[in-house]
């Protein structure tokens, strides 16, 4: 089943549940935090943005969890010798006091720590990113200067119930938007160009339970010179109303139903940085997926945990559109992950 919600709602009623658990193309239920009932201390929000190309590619967070905040700058290099730098500062009971906006359409979202800053701006025209760490690499710090462009007339929006009442999770994916903009490490400038360079926002607001795992895959770019994307995923409530799962092409959106991450296991253990496989249960979306480099990171303080594995790649399969149109992908430029959080 993949209901879709087609007009403008509140997202919750009074005893803060979803008024309608699916998917719309864009961002129509309301979110009113004033209504959230499910214990503050659940309260989930971020604003994270990946931009890159077949060269490099940063991610930028801004989260706030109530009870502890993570602003985090990822740079990553894919050529050559691949590597990567993540600089994941914590805040202390922000209480939701970072004041991410109600809305992904408009606002400005924000925050600042020692030796650092990072700030999002959303208008009419564009999305722009800036970000400064002091120590990031080397003693040299880093200095980001993005906006995004051309944004898509759809994308991906869910409204996820979890079995625990007044818990939800409330998620926007936008994809293919195209970038322009300069990194700057020490002296090195990596330069971002629209015609080569995209970048995808995951907008997420939402109660959530303890203790989940979840999978989320995107890739952004172009398929015989057109704007192509997708968006899979799952474990992130119950999706019986709606998947994570989309196609995006020359702007418009494509519903899928289940994907299925299949990823290699070596001594009992997932072995990310060997070749997965991507299949669906209506065969519109079957993907090779060529790893390059995982960014992995685990922060275990037993009451709070997050190990999480980021597989930068490309992928390569075929991807059929509502109408019947198979489209063949080739060495398409993204990510696939697998996190697991107690928080």
């Amino acid at each position: 089943m993949q209901h879709e919600i087609t007009r403008a709602i509140p997202l919750l009623d009074e005893k803060g549940n979803l008024t309608e658990a699916g998917y719309a193309k864009k961002l129509l239920p309301i979110y009113d935090r004033t209504k959230v009932k499910g214990g503050k201390s659940r309260l989930k929000e971020w604003d994270y943005y990946y931009v890159g190309n077949d060269q490099f590619g940063v991610a930028l967070t801004i989260d706030d969890n109530y009870l502890y905040g993570l602003d985090s700058i990822s740079f990553l290099w894919f050529e050559d010798t691949p590597w990567q730098i993540t600089k994941s500062p914590m805040r202390i009971m922000p209480k939701g006091k970072t004041g991410l906006p109600a809305s992904s359409v408009s606002g400005v979202t924000k925050t600042e720590g020692k030796g650092y800053s990072m700030k999002f701006e959303v208008t009419r025209k564009s999305r722009v990113l800036e970000a400064h760490m002091e120590d990031f690499k080397d003693g040299q710090p880093i200095d980001i200067h993005i906006a995004l462009m051309d944004e898509p007339e759809e994308s991906l929006v869910v409204c996820t119930p979890f079995e625990k009442e007044a818990h939800f999770y409330y998620n926007q994916k936008i994809n293919c938007m195209r970038a322009k903009g300069t990194v700057k490490i020490g002296d090195t400038v990596y330069k971002m160009e629209p015609d080569s360079s995209f970048g995808v926002l995951d907008w997420g607001r939402g109660v959530w339970t303890y203790h989940n795992t979840w999978y989320w895959g995107s890739a952004s770019g172009l398929v015989d010179g057109a704007d192509f994307g997708f968006n899979i995923g799952y474990g992130f409530g119950d999706t019986s109303a709606a998947s994570e799962n989309m196609l995006f092409y020359k702007g418009k959106a494509h519903k899928l139903s289940q994907v299925t991450f299949n990823i290699p296991m070596k001594d009992g253990k997932e072995d990310y940085l060997s070749p997965w496989t991507f299949t669906s249960d209506d065969g519109r979306f079957e993907m090779d997926f060529v790893p390059v480099i995982n960014r992995s990171a685990l922060t275990d303080l037993k009451i709070l945990m997050s190990d999480q594995n980021q597989v930068f790649g490309r992928f390569s399969g075929t991807a059929v559109l509502d109408d019947g149109t198979k489209l063949e992908v080739n060495d398409l430029f993204g990510f696939a992950e697998k996190v697991e959080n107690k928080w």
